[in-house]
Parts: structure tokens; C-alpha cells; sequence
């Protein structure tokens, strides 16, 4: 197997963490997004989306989006589980890896996307050319304000996403807060429960 990543960028960072709490150690490859390097064609050979993470398997087979990574790398490696420990919890991460990455993760995105100079011309991903829209990226904003909000409750009675042990849940919200920095908007001071709740899960994933 060899993952294509990019270490700094949020997606990779999910993965990255997932692999090193499991302790997987599988060849990797840097694809430099600042540099364009996922438009080069060497990169777009294997993934057309021009996408990373990117985990390219053996049998030749490429899986480009990041629940499919894990959930593949857990059935490869189920020591110290991060997808649930019964049928149930394993729906409720995958249920969370859906609503975290829509509603903040790209939610944090639609703001960078819409104002940084890096993505002019290119605020979606992929090939395809799109101009920055402002408007997005105040609508981001505040929809990033109503997760904070939404998630200080949800972690009032509770110390991890799904069950009482560390999930991939866990990890990619912990990726969510850690991209807001990227838009100069960190988690208030009042919002003890997630305060809590990022510093006990920083020490579990050694960060």
C-alpha cells in the first residue's frame, strides 16, 4: 500500500492521526497542494479527482475519501479499534464523519476557500476552475459559530463522540477545530465542555 498525503491540510491530518494511534506504518508520498503538485498528471494518473488523501492498494485499486481509507486500514489493522466497538457504534461514527465533515469541516473550508489567495480560481476542489464567492465565506462563518455551539452542548454529557472509548469521530472533530485555526476563529474560552474535551483528546492521540 503507499498513501498520498499532505501533511499540513486538514483531510491528510485525519488520516495521519488515525494511522499513528493504531500504530500503522505504510510507505507514504507527499503531494504538495501550495505547489500544485495534485494537478500534475504523474498525480492525476492515480487519482483523477486530484484529491489527497489518496491510499493506493496493492491490487491496484485507489480509495480517495477518508472513511473509506479507515474503515479499510481498521479491517487491516482492528488492533485498538477507531470504528466502534459494535454494529452500532460503528454506524453512529460513520454517522458523525458524515455530519462533521459536512457541516464543519466544510464549513471552515467555504471561509478559506473564499478568501485565501492560493485558492483563487480554485475555490472547490478538484480540476474544475471556480471564482471565490464572499458571501460563502461570511455564510461559513457563521455556520462554523453554530457548530460550536451545537457541539458544546452535544459534549456536556459526554467524553467522546460515540461510546466511552476514542473513535475516528473523535479524531476528525479534533481535525475540525484544529482547521479553524487556519481561519483565525478558535473555540471561545466559555465553551468549557469543548475546552475539556480538546485536551483530553490531544493527550489520548499524543499531540
Amino acid at each position: 500500500m503507499k498513501l498520498y498525503t499532505y501533511d499540513p491540510a486538514p483531510n491528510p491530518r485525519r488520516v495521519e492521526l488515525f494511522m499513528a494511534y493504531k500504530g500503522i506504518d505504510i510507505e507514504t508520498a507527499q503531494v504538495d497542494l501550495g505547489a500544485r503538485e495534485h494537478f500534475e498528471q504523474q498525480f492525476l494518473t492515480i487519482n483523477p479527482l486530484a484529491t489527497v488523501p489518496t491510499l493506493h492498494l496493492d491490487d491496484g485499486n485507489v480509495l480517495t475519501e477518508i472513511v473509506s481509507i479507515c474503515d479499510y486500514l481498521e479491517s487491516q489493522y482492528p488492533q485498538k479499534p477507531l470504528m466502534g466497538n459494535s454494529p452500532l457504534e460503528r454506524a453512529q461514527v460513520l454517522s458523525w464523519d458524515h455530519r462533521l465533515h459536512g457541516e464543519f469541516l466544510l464549513a471552515v473550508a467555504e471561509v478559506l476557500r473564499n478568501t485565501a489567495k492560493m485558492f483563487t480560481d480554485h475555490a472547490v476542489p478538484g480540476q474544475a476552475s471556480f471564482k471565490q464567492i464572499p458571501e460563502l465565506a461570511a455564510r461559513g462563518e457563521g455556520r462554523v459559530e453554530v457548530i460550536f455551539d451545537e457541539l458544546e452542548n452535544y459534549l456536556a454529557t459526554r467524553s467522546y463522540f460515540v461510546g466511552d472509548s476514542l473513535t475516528l469521530a473523535d479524531i476528525d472533530a479534533f481535525c475540525c477545530f484544529e482547521f479553524c485555526g487556519w481561519i483565525k476563529k478558535p473555540v471561545p474560552e466559555d465553551n468549557t465542555n469543548t475546552q475539556a474535551w480538546l485536551t483530553r483528546i490531544k493527550q489520548e492521540l499524543g499531540q
